[in-house]
């Protein structure tokens, strides 16, 4: 842990206002602080995921525990600030990467969140769930795989044949095939009959559509702490709707936060969260495979069973925001982090 000369916020913190250095802040509060030791954290965050992520609440616990966020100037060499203890990033951009990449060789010492190149693989919904596929978890508190998929590159006249020659069955969710986070890449489209899918726009992932009562879920990793919320999602599509409704339907964003279903009355059988210990066998694999630490699945669970169980996409770094009791759970992560690292130095 180290002491910092540059502080994110000050004590009279404005939401709206951009990070502050440690000019703008207080002498008095300044001198206060460097009586102590703190777990120092450079971030660098789009600004919609400063105001998310970084709230009042959070860094006011964060400071009570010992953890300061420092905001990093991307003007200047990463090298050239800090020192930092860990680096917590989502950002894009090869340029970005690699300033990641070279400080991660030189300064070894430093935790980042997460390795860039490991934060590339899910940016494809190609690649996005295929360690999910190798995976075929399957244990005695159920099975966990990935719909049948099928990615379309370009040429929207040649999706029907490509459809058809992979054997996937109607409705299909396309999906962009790349997933950067962007608004763009969240969208979804619902196609029902196979004249429709030259509508589609590649590039794109088909998934068959699995009818899961409307309700997804939502498991937030944050390290090994597991958290999961209940979303509304698409509803099920009957035999009788699918032989009657033609065309594609475009939806925005499907799961937010004001689509929560935690507080709905809902069917037993389609609330009932996965079973805690396939959860946790399921996030130790994926953690290992994906090399990490910060990411959420949405998991949905084929309407009519008990135990089978999708994950339909993987997010890095997702909207810690939106996760009931996410401050204390993340703190906690963070001063682990720094208390492994000073174990294995001193073993």
């Amino acid at each position: 842990m180290r002491l910092e000369e540059e502080f994110s916020h000050c004590d009279n913190y404005d939401e709206e206002e951009e990070p502050k250095t440690m000019s703008q802040c207080s002498i008095g509060a300044l001198q206060q602080q460097q009586q102590q030791k703190f777990v120092v954290v450079g971030y660098a965050l789009t600004s919609k995921k400063i105001k998310s992520f970084l709230q009042p609440k959070f860094e006011g616990l964060a400071r009570n525990k010992g953890i300061l966020f420092v905001a990093i100037d991307q003007n200047r060499p990463l090298s050239d600030q800090g020192p930092f203890d860990i680096v917590l990033h989502k950002l894009t951009g090869k340029e970005w990467r690699q300033i990641l990449e070279d400080y991660r060789q030189t300064h070894p010492e430093v935790t980042v969140l997460d390795p860039p190149d490991a934060i590339q693989h899910l940016h494809n919904r190609q690649s996005m769930l295929q360690c999910v596929a190798d995976m075929n978890l399957s244990t005695s508190y159920g099975r966990v795989g990935v719909p049948r998929q099928l990615v379309i590159k370009k040429d929207a006249s040649s999706i029907a044949d490509a459809v058809d020659k992979a054997g996937l069955i109607l409705p299909l969710v396309a999906k962009p095939l790349v997933a950067d986070g962007s608004a763009k890449s969240h969208e979804l489209s619902l196609a029902y009959d196979q004249y429709s899918l030259q509508k589609l726009e590649p590039p794109l992932v088909l998934q068959e559509f699995v009818n899961h009562g409307g309700v997804l879920f939502k498991v937030y990793i944050v390290g090994e702490a597991i958290k999961v919320v209940r979303r509304f999602s698409l509803p099920d599509v009957t035999k009788r709707e699918l032989s009657k409704v033609t065309g594609v339907f475009r939806f925005p964003r499907v799961s937010c936060a004001a689509a929560s279903a935690d507080d709905a009355d809902l069917d037993p059988s389609v609330a009932e969260l996965p079973p805690r210990p396939l959860l946790e066998r399921l996030a130790k694999e994926l953690r290992w495979r994906l090399g990490l630490r910060l990411f959420n699945l949405d998991i949905i669970r084929e309407h009519g069973t008990r135990d089978r169980f999708y994950v339909i996409d993987i997010n890095y770094f997702p909207g810690y925001g939106k996760m009931p009791g996410y401050e204390h759970i993340f703190t906690d992560f963070l001063l682990s982090l720094v208390q492994s690292r000073y174990k294995k130095r001193s073993s």
